[in-house]
């Protein structure tokens, strides 16, 4: 997932490639082309062709912020980022906005502790999934007791809506966030496309899952998907027990690594206006294009800068 390689001008995603960017499937014209050749009894042949492919060209998805306003930057091009392997600089050769499909699970805590928040919660999705219009699809996901999806991934919006008008706090339970991250992680690796997104909406209060962080980040990286967070801040609440320490550390360390933007909340009547600048960053995503010379061996880090020190970008630097 989440990679591209050219073959014979055609761009289609790798299944047998593994490196720093994650892991990537064959799609089903790929296979076909795999076949013909494995019939003929040139399977290294194949493999040849693949490896020179992939050096030719790479695909990052970027967000750029405006450091003072916060406010997403388009319509940037090539001569705006600085992308470096293993701090080598790379020519960045083209740069578009980001059209392609892009999931989005949108894990929501309706755990007992989010009562009081409910109807602002609702506001702030529906805000939320209009301004996500176009880059779906979108999945609704409840937190409480147990991860449970309530809305499957679908682009309909009045079926979004719905399922939001639904969303109830669910009594006497508590939520599961670690274990939710980790099964919607393992869903999107397994789906064709190119890019995905699993947003956070929660409080900080009890974490039921007994996952360990590490575990949560690493499906997050295999999956490649990026992490985005928008936590409503609990002044009072304790880092004593392993689970709270656990689910601070992947709100923490999950964004910030994966590419994705953490925003906190104290009052839950900010939920509306963050998860709107939330959407505008992630829908003004752009597709970098750069070139890599022919190596057998991945790097071990990737890097993506813009070039005006006044802009801050995001994208997943694993």
């Amino acid at each position: 997932m989440l990679g591209r390689v050219a073959i014979e001008g055609q761009v289609y995603t790798s299944l047998t490639t593994e490196g720093a960017l994650g892991r990537y499937r064959i799609e089903p014209m790929l296979r076909a082309f795999v076949a013909r050749f494995v019939a003929g009894g040139i399977l290294l042949l194949v493999s040849t062709a693949l490896l020179g492919a992939q050096a030719l060209e790479r695909v990052l998805y970027v967000s750029v912020v405006d450091k003072a306003s916060r406010a997403p930057v388009t319509g940037l091009g090539p001569e705006d980022f600085i992308v470096r392997e293993d701090n080598v600089r790379r020519e960045v050769l083209r740069v578009t906005p980001a059209t392609t499909p892009m999931p989005v699970a949108i894990l929501v805590d309706n755990s007992a502790a989010a009562t009081p928040t409910i109807s602002d919660l609702r506001r702030g999705l529906t805000a939320f999934i209009q301004g996500l219009d176009g880059i779906g699809p979108i999945a609704l996901i409840g937190v409480a007791e147990r991860p449970t999806i309530l809305v499957d991934y679908t682009s309909d919006a009045k079926a979004l809506q719905a399922g939001v008008d639904r969303l109830f706090a669910v009594p006497g339970s508590g939520a599961t966030l670690l274990d939710a991250i980790t099964e919607t992680a393992r869903g999107l690796q397994k789906r064709d496309e190119d890019r995905a997104a699993v947003v956070l909406v929660t409080t900080e209060n009890i974490e039921f899952s007994t996952l360990h962080y590490i575990q949560v980040l690493d499906r997050v990286r295999e999956s490649g998907v990026t992490l985005h967070a928008v936590v409503f801040v609990n002044p009072g609440g304790s880092l004593n027990s392993d689970a709270a320490r656990n689910r601070a550390s992947v709100l923490d360390q999950g964004t910030r690594e994966s590419g994705g933007a953490r925003l906190d909340v104290l009052t839950s009547m900010a939920y509306e206006a963050q998860l709107k600048a939330l959407a505008g960053i992630m829908t003004a995503e752009h597709r970098v294009v750069y070139a890599r010379p022919t190596s057998l061996i991945p790097p071990e880090k990737v890097r993506v800068e813009a070039a005006k020190p006044e802009w801050w970008s995001r994208w997943p630097p694993w």
